[in-house]
């Protein structure tokens, strides 16, 4: 009986942590990457505020990735058009994003993430090779479904948790303080409390000399070639 709590809780773990690779093997940050680099992503978008974060983004020369909804896509597609427009790259965060997804089999999975694929391939020539799971649950599920698609999963190093409270001083410290090279930062482009910690991250950047460049750019090191294929 103690064995099976054990794997109940191991499994448990391992799924609901995306830096285990417990089920599916995903890109959480550059080791290896030694100068004063980061890239910005911003989940569960598109939405109004993506607009305020371009803005952002803009002002402050900074390159992001959009993990975008499906369902969300359909109600803004002018906003997914003006993130590949301004330069920065989107990626899949599945149709629903509903709370049980990482009970959908394989199949449901699948159909999802290709939905959300065909929507954003309306604005962009390239093929969407990002993918970020709900919650940053994964399951034997994903990972079957992603081994017939052929996402990269993209999860962070660094996460703002400004999904779950909107207090800005709490966020941005717990963000300064994780800031390193090759990190990959988590934010929503969803709420007016992300723009603004947003606003002053940036900042807090430039003045200590880190750049911002796009989740490609920091995977496509040398070092990461021979894994991505």
């Amino acid at each position: 009986m103690a064995l099976i709590f054990l794997w109940i809780g191991i499994n448990a773990f391992g799924s609901s942590r995306i830096s285990s690779n417990y089920h599916v093997k995903a890109f959480c940050n550059n080791p290896f990457e030694k100068e004063k680099k980061i890239a910005l992503t911003f989940d569960d978008g598109p939405s109004e505020f993506t607009l305020e974060v371009l803005a952002l983004l803009k002002k402050h020369n900074a390159k992001a990735t959009f993990f975008c909804i499906g369902k969300n896509v359909e109600t803004h597609p002018e906003i997914v058009k003006q993130i590949i427009t301004e330069g920065h790259l989107i990626g899949n965060h599945s149709y629903s994003h509903s709370k049980f997804f990482d009970f959908y089999n394989a199949k449901q999975i699948k159909e999802e993430i290709e939905k959300t694929d065909a929507l954003l391939e309306k604005f962009t020539s390239k093929k969407i090779n990002f993918f970020r799971p709900p919650y940053g649950v994964t399951t034997p599920s994903i990972r079957r479904a992603l081994k017939v698609t052929g996402h990269k999963t993209i999860g962070w190093s660094i996460r703002s948790l400004d999904g779950g409270t909107k207090n800005q001083e709490l966020i941005l410290n717990r963000i300064i303080k994780r800031v390193s090279p090759g990190g990959i930062v988590l934010l929503h482009d969803t709420g007016s409390h992300s723009v603004l910690v947003l606003e002053q991250f940036l900042q807090f950047l430039q003045q200590n000399n880190y750049t911002v460049i796009s989740i490609e750019e920091l995977l496509n090191l040398k070092a990461y070639k021979m894994e991505r294929g």
